[in-house]
């Protein structure tokens, strides 16, 4: 005779089976995705109610640029990989919404999680916006108002088709209700990218000092390295930094390729291979001064009180000018020049973190989600 469930038996099984599991896909596809989605996917792992899956579209694919980040920031394997690979900007779109297409399709999924504003983000948001699926974006209503950067097109239709908006800092709500968007789907949560930097920042110093002063550079924007003379001014503002302190260039295969093919000289530059997470935070921790044209670089600095000289005409992050450590310095070799000299000689100052760059984003946006589903 089969004996009788006690009373904590059934209290567990009626609990369980109470509990709806919210599936949620996560879209990774470059590195920085990786970094933004890593503490919103820690956090989804903790929560009750929600099966968290981890979606790669591949768009970065090789190990310098994708896996070797997926182990310093302790990212499971992806539950699933697209395998996209490299082509153009239409191709690799359209390759990337057949996939996911069919992932959305076999998975059924409650909410799509897309993050920042790579090719992966606006195809993964097309796909499932037109299957009636909820679309989240995370850093939304960054705004450069610059229409020939391929990230701006895909940072307006995501926003213009996603269900939750959450933003980064209040010039991006600013942005989203001047386009008109219904406010009641914008939540300002803070910056993921910080609550990863804050948390793996001792252990990239554990890595060990550089010596001496250096400047670390980034470059890999199309409108920096696709046009010889562009990159020319920026690389001959390189070779004359150098000549003063040690530049430290962790080369984007896109740029090394550029340089090449034009026949540019690097002089005393000290070109590396691409680092992984943790090596790149340790040398940027210890920098002098970071010269790029990355986005994610302007907030990183902003938080660890470094100068960051922007070789854009423009940002998408503003509140790295107003509140950190940025100047915009553009492209022209003569401004880069004087940005850096104007560093070296101390004028200038950083500001404190902006607000809710607290290292707590990834739970405020798991907070907002849980409760959405809940509904």
């Amino acid at each position: 005779m089969e004996r009788p469930h006690s009373l904590t038996q059934l209290t567990v099984k009626f609990l369980c089976a109470r509990v709806v599991i919210m599936k949620i896909l996560n879209i990774v596809g470059a590195r920085p995705n990786f970094i933004k989605i890593a503490p919103i996917l820690e956090q989804m792992k903790k929560t009750r109610g929600i099966d968290a899956l981890l979606v790669h579209t591949g768009q970065h694919y090789d190990e310098s640029m994708s896996e070797v980040f997926f182990r310093d920031l302790g990212i499971p394997s992806p539950d699933i990989n697209l395998a996209i690979g490299s082509a153009s900007h239409a191709e690799q779109t359209a390759r990337i919404m057949l996939a996911f297409e069919k992932v959305c399709l076999d998975e059924n999924p409650d909410m799509v999680v897309v993050v920042g504003d790579v090719n992966s983000t606006m195809a993964c948001t097309l796909v499932a916006s037109k299957l009636r699926i909820r679309v989240a974006h995370v850093e939304a209503g960054l705004r450069s108002n610059d229409r020939t950067m391929p990230e701006e097109i895909n940072r307006i239709v995501t926003d213009a088709l996603a269900d939750i908006l959450f933003t980064t800092s209040r010039d991006a709500d600013e942005n989203l209700k001047r386009e008109g968007t219904d406010p009641s789907k914008i939540f300002f949560v803070g910056n993921v990218m910080i609550d990863t930097l804050l948390k793996h920042r001792d252990k990239a110093l554990a890595l060990g000092a550089v010596d001496g002063d250096f400047a670390l550079v980034t470059l890999h924007r199309p409108s920096n390295v696709d046009d010889p003379s562009v990159l020319e001014g920026i690389l001959e503002a390189l070779r004359e930094i150098a000549e003063k302190i040690d530049v430290v260039f962790p080369i984007h295969p896109r740029t090394a390729r550029r340089i090449t093919d034009f026949g540019f000289e690097t002089g005393k530059i000290q070109i590396t291979e691409p680092f992984g997470y943790l090596e790149f935070l340790n040398r940027l921790s210890q920098a002098r001064i970071v010269l790029t044209d990355s986005g994610g670089l302007q907030e990183e600095t902003t938080i660890l009180g470094i100068p960051c000289l922007t070789l854009r005409n423009n940002t998408e992050r503003p509140v790295t000018i107003t509140h950190g450590t940025n100047i915009m310095t553009g492209p022209s070799r003569e401004r880069i020049i004087n940005g850096f000299h104007q560093v070296m000689s101390g004028k200038w100052k950083p500001s404190g973190p902006p607000e809710l760059w607290d290292g707590n984003a990834g739970q405020r946006i798991v907070e907002v989600i849980q409760k959405l589903l809940d509904k």
